[in-house]
């Protein structure tokens, strides 16, 4: 039998990192606005290459925070479940997701200094 107190610490575990990936899902897509931002507002007009690559990082940035949503609430789903069928599967998944998410954004942001 399963000590019950181990089981809350677990799910208490994992309602915590789930909303850790939210807060990270509002990091992502704050890159975005803050992208677009300091670029329409703050920097004198760049030309039209510049413009769509500020575009290209909010929108891709938007989009990957609100993939990381719905890849932590799947997550977290799944993980509630294995808890309670006591059983554990690695989170490799989501780590190779956020590893690509951050390089990408990454590399957009660069690409984006590169051309202003």
């Amino acid at each position: 039998m399963v000590d019950e107190r181990k089981l809350i610490q677990q799910h208490l575990a994992n309602e915590r990192t789930y909303l850790a990936w939210i807060r990270t899902s509002v990091a992502l897509v704050g890159v975005g606005f803050l992208a677009t931002t300091v670029h329409f507002s703050a920097l004198p007009q760049e030309g039209q290459l510049a413009d769509a690559l500020a575009m290209l990082v909010s929108i891709s940035s938007l989009f990957l925070g609100l993939m990381t949503i719905i890849g932590a609430t799947v997550n977290y789903y799944h993980t509630r479940r294995n808890i309670n069928e006591n059983r554990f599967v690695s989170s490799h998944r989501i780590i190779v997701y956020m590893t690509s998410v951050a390089f990408l954004l990454f590399l957009l942001v660069t690409v984006y200094l590169m051309f202003i």
